[in-house]
Formats: C-alpha cells, structure tokens, sequence
C-alpha cells in the first residue's frame, strides 16, 4: 500500500514538472520579435529644374546632295585621257575627260580657210564696187552694173559671215571634246574608261558629280505641320526655323535651318514635303543617307521640366515619385505641358529642385524607403 502511494507521487511530480517545461517553451514561441527595419528599395532619381525646352516636330528624311548632274558627252569620239579621281573633289571648270580633239581642230582649220577665201572675193568685190561708182559719175556705164556689182558685194558679206558662223561652230565643238566640271562636288565612280569611244546619243554619261556642300535634306511631316510652321517663320522667313539632323540612335549629325516648304500637301497620305538646307562641311551627311529630322517651333524659356521617364500614367492621370528628405517617396498628381523624348514640362504638382524618381518606379509605392543610386544630376 505504502508502495503504490509512492508511485502516485512520483508520477504527479514528472507530470508537474513536464507541464511546467511545456508552458515555458510555449510562452518562450510566442513571445513577439523584436520589428526589423525594412530594407531601403534602390532608384535613380533627378531633381526637377528651371531650364529651356524646345517645341519640335520630329520626321524621317532622306539627304540629297544641293546638285547632282551626270555628265555626259556632247559630241562623238574616243576617249584619250581621264583626269579625275573617283571619290574625289573636283572644281567647275576642271577638265574631266579628254576625247581626240583631232577631227574637230581639222574642222577649224577648214572653217577658217574657207572664210579667208571668201574674205578675199568680198575685198576684190568692193573694190570693183568703187570703180563702178566712179565710171556712173564719169557716164562710161550705166547704173544697172553699179546695182548689180553692189548686190555681189552684199551676197560675199553674208556668206563671209557665214564662214564666221562655221568657225564658231567649229570651236564650240572642238571646246566639247574637254569634258569640264559644271561645278564644285564630289565625282563618283567612272563610268567609262581610256579608249572608249563615246557619243553625244549615249545616255550613260562618263560620271556623275554630286554637290555635298551644302546639302539638303528632304523630309515629310503630316499636313498639320504647316500653319505652326508658317507662324514660327516670321515675316515669311523660313530660314530663321532650325532643324536638327539625327542617325538612328538620336546622336545629333548636324544642324541646318529650313530652306523649302512644298506647294502642295500629298493627298495620299496627307503629308507636306520640306527640304533642309545643311552647311555639311565636315561632310558628316552623305547623298542617299536616311536621317531622323527635328524642326524647332519654339522654345519655352524657364519652365520646370524633368526627364519623360519620371511622368508615370494611371488612371486619375500623370504622376510622379517624389523623395522627401527621409529618403521615403511620395506619389505626387501632376499636370505636364510639352512631353518630347528627353523632357516633359511640369505646368503644376512640381517645384524646381524636388527629387523625382527616374528608373525603378515599378518596385516601390507610395510611403517606400529608397536608396538613390549615385548622385543625383542636377537640373
């Protein structure tokens, strides 16, 4: 009896002590943490400044050089000397091409001859003219021979001017047989080479000669274009209106200023031609090159602007992240003006130097602690 008291209290006190153990561990799991802070999300950000923004319309053109001209011969014959280079300046007047000037001088040569043949029968002519007077005076002949004798003068006069006619002929077709430059550019590949024999029916030509300074640039922008166009251009002068050249990853080629604004809008497509006119000296545009093109309507002067990729878009409208001084964002509504590709003007929810964020927008919210990347740029 005493045996089995001891075992109950054995077994109530392990069971005491376990119960005990058990609550402890309990109590010890569901004691609350300690809050960890949270993480700071990284972004780029900018801050929003007071700069000048231009108003432009942009399209995609085709260079094309001032003039271009294929060269081709005018008269027939072989040719016997090539002085140009391919790919190299020429100058007007430079003589391209040389054809065998031989049968054109022995046509000179015959021209003149047959004009100081005649010159002689008019000289002889008139003198006898003068003898004729002075025997009609006299009354040893009549006047019909003095008429007649003056006709034969008058008919060796023409055909004497005749001859000079044919020497200039002859010339101008001798000056022919040196193909010159019609002007200043840059000479293509050759066309024909030493001992071909060319004609003035050939359509070919001998090379082709392209003027790339200065040079356009031929661009098409919808017909809506037009009127602002025409109220930037003041007084009529579309000359003072800029344009910007651009390859195809944006990187500015050069910049020129309006030169030419079509007749006529396209009704196929409803666009207006325009035509650039670039200075090009350092020869950076090229003919057949395709290039973006930017026209300048205006500048905004002063006006707030941030980066195009801090405007976010929902469905109350634009918005940006502002980073307050405790590095924690705020989503601010916003109002923009003009948007291009680099800037979006702010009309109102902005003031020059508040911190927006560029580049990580997807990853935070309103309320988020960021981490801005380097440093951030200024204006």
């Amino acid at each position: 009896m005493r045996a089995a008291r001891l075992t109950m209290l054995v077994l109530l006190a392990g069971g005491g002590l376990a119960y005990l153990g058990f609550s402890r561990g309990l109590w010890t799991a569901a004691a609350p943490s300690a809050p960890r802070a949270a993480a700071a999300i990284p972004v780029s950000a900018r801050a929003a400044a007071r700069t000048d923004v231009p108003v432009e319309i942009a399209g995609l053109g085709t260079v094309q050089a001032l003039n271009s001209v294929l060269v081709r011969s005018r008269v027939d014959g072989q040719i016997v000397k090539v002085n140009y280079s391919e790919g190299k300046d020429v100058h007007a007047g430079d003589v391209l091409v040389e054809i065998d000037p031989a049968p054109y001088q022995a046509a000179l040569a015959q021209a003149q001859a047959n004009k100081l043949k005649d010159q002689a029968l008019l000289d002889n002519a008139r003198l006898d003219l003068e003898r004729y007077a002075k025997l009609v005076k006299s009354g040893a002949t009549n006047a019909q021979q003095l008429d007649t004798q003056r006709s034969l003068v008058d008919q060796l006069d023409a055909t004497v001017k005749s001859d000079q006619a044919a020497i200039d002929m002859a010339q101008v077709q001798l000056s022919y047989s040196y193909i010159r430059a019609p002007f200043d550019g840059k000479a293509g590949t050759r066309l024909v080479d030493v001992g071909n024999i060319v004609r003035a029916t050939d359509t070919t030509g001998v090379v082709t000669i392209n003027q790339i300074h200065p040079i356009f640039v031929d661009f098409a922008l919808p017909s809506d274009s037009l009127p602002r166009i025409r109220t930037r251009a003041k007084g009529g002068d579309i000359g003072n209106i800029k344009v910007t050249a651009l390859d195809a990853g944006g990187q500015e080629l050069a910049v020129g200023k309006l030169d030419v604004i079509d007749n006529q809008i396209n009704v196929a497509t409803g666009t207006i031609n325009y035509k650039a006119v670039f200075d090009n000296a350092d020869e950076t545009l090229w003919p057949g090159e395709f290039v973006n093109v930017r026209v300048e309507l205006e500048v905004l002067h002063g006006v707030i602007a941030v980066p195009v990729t801090a405007v976010q878009y929902g469905p109350d409208g634009p918005y940006a992240f502002v980073v307050g001084p405790d590095r924690k964002v705020q989503k601010r509504a916003i109002k923009t003006g003009v948007v291009n590709k680099v800037s979006a003007v702010i009309t109102s929810g902005l003031e020059a130097g508040d911190m927006v964020v560029t580049d990580g927008q997807y990853r935070i919210e309103s309320g988020s602690t960021v981490e801005v990347l380097g440093k951030p740029a200024e204006g």
